[in-house]
Formats: C-alpha cells, sequence, structure tokens
C-alpha cells in the first residue's frame, strides 16, 4: 500500500490503480495464524471500519478478492454525519476539500420549479450538509489513510470461500493466486457488498423488496455554468413520464439519473448514442444549448430496499449492502453503512480488550437493524413517489406537485429522497433513560450536535472536534461534556471525578461557548452534564449527575448488567 499518492504531485488516477497479490507468511503457517479482526471488503465500509480499529490499537487483517477501487462515480452525496466520522478517521478535511458542498435542492414538476429546500437552514456546523464526491476518490483517501497505519493489514486478490464458527473464533479458507489457505480471526466483519459471499456462505438471506424499474445512471463531464444544487425533474418536457436528477461532482462532472422503465434494454441505454440526445435535451431545457459535453462512466441499475434479518451471526457481524441495501434516492446507502462502521469499531475494540461483555456487540445487530429499516422505510416511500406503479397512484402524485406550487402542506408530501441524517437510537438497550427535563432532539440515542466553540489556544474551533479521541488512543473514551463554570458546574465536575472512570471531559463554559449554540442545541444550563459514547452519540444526560450515576450509565452503554 505504500506510495499510492502520487510523487509528482499529479493527481492519482484511482479509477486505474491496479493493487498485486503478496504472498504472506500466514498462508504458510500451521496451525493457522489467528488475529483478532478479519474485515472482507474493502469499499468505504470496510476500509473505514479498519481504520477506526487500528486507530484504536486493533490489528486488523482487511481481505478484497479484488485488485481495484471502484469504477465510476457510484455512492457520491456523503452526508455531515459521515464527514463527521470521516474527520475522526483522519481524512475528512481531505474528502470536502475535493467534494462539492452542497445544501440547496430544487424540485420541478413539468418546466416549473415546485419548491426549494435547504438542508442547513442555520449556520454554525463545521460541515456542510452534504458533499458530492466520487466513491473512487473517498475509497482512496481511505486506503492512503489506511496506508498510513501499520496495524492494517490489506491482502488482495484473497478471495474468502469458506467459513467454520467455533466457540471463540471463526476459521476462514481463502483463494488466492498462490493458493488456498486458512485463517482464524477472534471476530469477522462482512463489508462485501450487496452481493456477499459471506452471506452466501453462512447461508443468509436479505429480504424485501424488489423495484421494477430501470434507470440510467452517467458521469457526464461540461463546463457548466450552474449552481452546485441538488435538481430533480418529475414528468420533464425533455423526458416525459419519467424522472430525471442532475448533480455536480468534483472534476467538472456532472452525475445525471435517467428513469427508464422496467421495459427499457439495459445494453441499449448504455450506448453512447442513446446518452449523449437525453443529455443534449436536459442541457436544452435549461438554457445551455452551446455546451459540450464528454460521457464518462455509464450504467443501468435496478434496486431493492432490503435487509438480512439479523446482523450478528455468531463471530460474523455484516455491515453496509452486505447487511441492508436501499434505492440511491435520499443517499443512504454508503453513509448508512460508514456508521454501521463506526457503530461497529469502538465496541469491537471494548469487546477484545475485555473492557466490555461479549454480549455488546448484540447491541451493534439492535441498533442497526432498527436504523436499516428507518432508512428502508424512507427509501421506499421516496421510489413509490418517484416511481409510480398505477395510474391512480400516478394521478395522486401529479396533483401533490401541482398542489406544491403555492401550498406549503403539499410539499410535506412531495417525496424525490429524504436525504440521509443520521438515525436516532431511541430504542437502544445502551442508552440511559432521562430522570431529569429537557427540550430539543438531543435526546439519549442521538448523534451529537456541532457547535463553533473557543479552543485551547483561544481560536475558532468546534465542539466535535474537542470530543474526538486523539490517533492511537487505546481506551474506549466517552466524552463528558460539562456545560456552564458556576457553582452547579463545578459539582458536576466533583461527580465526574468521584466516579472515577477514563472520561474525557470537555468544559463547554460561556465563555467558550461564544455563539451561544452549543448550550442552545443541547438545552444545557449550569451543570448540565451530557455522556457520549466513543462514536458520539449521547447515552446519558443529567441537570446535576451524581458518581453512582455516571458510573451506571457508562457501564450499561458498555452492555454490562
Amino acid at each position: 500500500m505504500a506510495g499510492l499518492a502520487s510523487t509528482t504531485g499529479a493527481p492519482v488516477d484511482y479509477q486505474s490503480l491496479r493493487f498485486e497479490h503478496r504472498r504472506h507468511p500466514d498462508q504458510d503457517a500451521a496451525p493457522p495464524a489467528r488475529h483478532p479482526v478479519a474485515i472482507v471488503g474493502a469499499g468505504p465500509v470496510g476500509l473505514a471500519l479498519a481504520i477506526d480499529l487500528a486507530q484504536r490499537q486493533v490489528p486488523v487483517v482487511l481481505l478484497d478478492n479484488d485488485c481495484t477501487l471502484s469504477t465510476g462515480s457510484r455512492a457520491i452525496c456523503f452526508a455531515k454525519r459521515t464527514l463527521e466520522v470521516f474527520d475522526r478517521l483522519g481524512c475528512g478535511d481531505r474528502m470536502v476539500a475535493k467534494g462539492v458542498s452542497w445544501h440547496v435542492g430544487r424540485v420541478f414538476f413539468k418546466d416549473e420549479q415546485v419548491y426549494r429546500f435547504d438542508l442547513l437552514p442555520e449556520a454554525g456546523h463545521e460541515r456542510p450538509a452534504f458533499i458530492n464526491l466520487q466513491q473512487y476518490y473517498v475509497e482512496g483517501y481511505l486506503l492512503e489513510r489506511a496506508a498510513e497505519l501499520p496495524l492494517i493489514d490489506l491482502r488482495w486478490h484473497s478471495q474468502v470461500t469458506g467459513i467454520a464458527q467455533h466457540a471463540d473464533h471463526a476459521l476462514l479458507t481463502i483463494e488466492t493466486p498462490d493458493g488456498p489457505y486458512t485463517l482464524a480471526a477472534d471476530y469477522v466483519a462482512a463489508c462485501d457488498g450487496s452481493r456477499s459471499s459471506l452471506r452466501q456462505l453462512l447461508g443468509q438471506e436479505a429480504h424485501g423488496r424488489v423495484f421494477r424499474d430501470r434507470f440510467l445512471i452517467a458521469d457526464v463531464t461540461m463546463d457548466a455554468d450552474l449552481p452546485t444544487e441538488r435538481r430533480f425533474w418529475f414528468d420533464p418536457p425533455f423526458h416525459p413520464k419519467q424522472s430525471v436528477l442532475l448533480h455536480k461532482q468534483a472534476d467538472n462532472t456532472w452525475r445525471v439519473d435517467f428513469q427508464l422503465g422496467w421495459d427499457a434494454d439495459p445494453v441499449e441505454e448504455r450506448k453512447p448514442e442513446k446518452i449523449i440526445p437525453r443529455v443534449r435535451a436536459l442541457l436544452d431545457s435549461i438554457g445551455h444549448e452551446k455546451v459540450s459535453f464528454d460521457i464518462g462512466w455509464a450504467s443501468v441499475y435496478t434496486f431493492a430496499c432490503q435487509r438480512m434479518d439479523h446482523f450478528r451471526h455468531g463471530r460474523v457481524l455484516f455491515a453496509g449492502d452486505s447487511a441492508h441495501g436501499v434505492s440511491p434516492f435520499g443517499a443512504r446507502g454508503a453513509n448508512s453503512g460508514v456508521q454501521d462502521a463506526d457503530n461497529l469499531a469502538w465496541k469491537l475494540a471494548a469487546v477484545l480488550r475485555r473492557e466490555a461483555p461479549d454480549a455488546l456487540l448484540d447491541s451493534y445487530a439492535a441498533e442497526r437493524e432498527a436504523a436499516a429499516d428507518e432508512n428502508i422505510r424512507h427509501s421506499t416511500r421516496a421510489t413509490d413517489f418517484i416511481t409510480p406503479k398505477s395510474e391512480v397512484s400516478r394521478l395522486f402524485r401529479d396533483a401533490v406537485l401541482e398542489l406544491s406550487k403555492r401550498h406549503p402542506f403539499a410539499r410535506a408530501l412531495v417525496n424525490s429522497g429524504r436525504l440521509s441524517v443520521p438515525s436516532t437510537l431511541h430504542d437502544s438497550p445502551l442508552n440511559t433513560p432521562d430522570v431529569d427535563a429537557f427540550e430539543g432532539p438531543m435526546v439519549p440515542g442521538a448523534a451529537a450536535a456541532d457547535a463553533p466553540v473557543v479552543g485551547a489556544g483561544g481560536g475558532e474551533s468546534w465542539l466535535l472536534r474537542a470530543t474526538s479521541a486523539a490517533p492511537g488512543e487505546a481506551v474506549t473514551r466517552f466524552t463528558a461534556l460539562v456545560f456552564g463554570s458556576g457553582e452547579a458546574a463545578r459539582r458536576s465536575l466533583a461527580a465526574l471525578a468521584e466516579a472515577d472512570l477514563p472520561l474525557h471531559v470537555v468544559k463547554v463554559a460561556a465563555s467558550s461557548d461564544a455563539a451561544g449554540l452549543a448550550a442552545k442545541r443541547y438545552d444545557a444550563r449550569d451543570g448540565t452534564v451530557y455522556l457520549l459514547r466513543p462514536d458520539q452519540h449521547v447515552c446519558a444526560r443529567w441537570r446535576q449527575p451524581t458518581p453512582l450515576a455516571v458510573r451506571a450509565a457508562r457501564d450499561r452503554a458498555m452492555g454490562k448488567p
């Protein structure tokens, strides 16, 4: 993996990279070599999980059956929450610098704008609502970060062809260009995509709904003077009776999705002579008749909204597309996969270091199965609205779109994809229920909100940056946010000290909360304490905690009885 980045300063062509198989000493080991964690699949989810574990000082073997990164843009919309995860992995700045930031979307019906929405209407967040960045860049940046971490052993051309589970480990059979070998792992993370070989080897299936429709997806390079917005058309004159989605990506590349209908020929529709007239018609309709363009990658896809019944099977834990799948409307696929990895990494690290019981991993399955259900529900509703399957459904949809031009109540019914937001883990067994009254969305189970704060050196900083663990910090670190600087705050700090836990304490005084947004977003007053898990989800909060309450909440969040 060394030397992945360009040494000349020229951009790296991530789509053309090829990685060699290198024979590993494990292939000659007898008995089979044993590792704490084996991750199968080096896509965004597997790479994110490997980096997170390695930063927590957990050695990882990362196996991939291929020797390349993704081709074509594929997943492009990465949400604020995912960018905050990438920050903790050490590559968020690079993603945002390269990606196209956006937060405004516009919805059209026929040739009229129906309405405009803003996904980040308030100030005081470090990260944008979304960036658009081709998947091969995301994988490339993650791969380069992984190359900096010696605890990640990435093995290309390594196809898992067998698995046997035992009481305290799983035994993998791995096929390589040098022949097969076996490898033992305490735990296995299946991040090997929608056609997961591990899911098949364990005899598991994903259940749900397959949608009978086809979509053309194309990367179009052009120098068009268009705003960086999400544009979605229902039944436009340039593509009647269907839908079209337009996004800008990095490198002056635009992503266009054309609904085709179930009867479309996938082979024919990928041909340039079919794609070019569609793109030309779109550009003509928005006043860009003279813009020239080139077609890059293109694909025709169908999709399903489905998931496995259970994400944990003994020593094997499923994450990302191997566990669940959704339609692309709402950008919930890659984002939910990265958030799976974020949820799983700290729990695996805690269990392997014997800080927590094995049962903590059951909470991974429970929490992320609930998140998958939420994503599937939103994705299914969006797909039904975008692709009505009966004349009655189409009449209802078109009536809603017409009404939404003038009536705000109708806009709530328009669904071109409810865009990805982090799931609030309301029913998590790791949450401590409130005993005090609070207002606002920062309930136990919610992902922590960011806010501007004054940094240690007096400069501008961000609340979530202050809660992040230092790279290489081995402990499973929980963070206590302590608001205020008065007598109540001093009592809260004393209670945290008496609890005698390895907590990272972040003081949010009025002087550091210069804009007052942190206290507002957390409904905090002097002495208020929020306990955050290592993945920055709230697990408990108090107006004035006791040492016993803090210890009990931390134990509960670690899966201890």
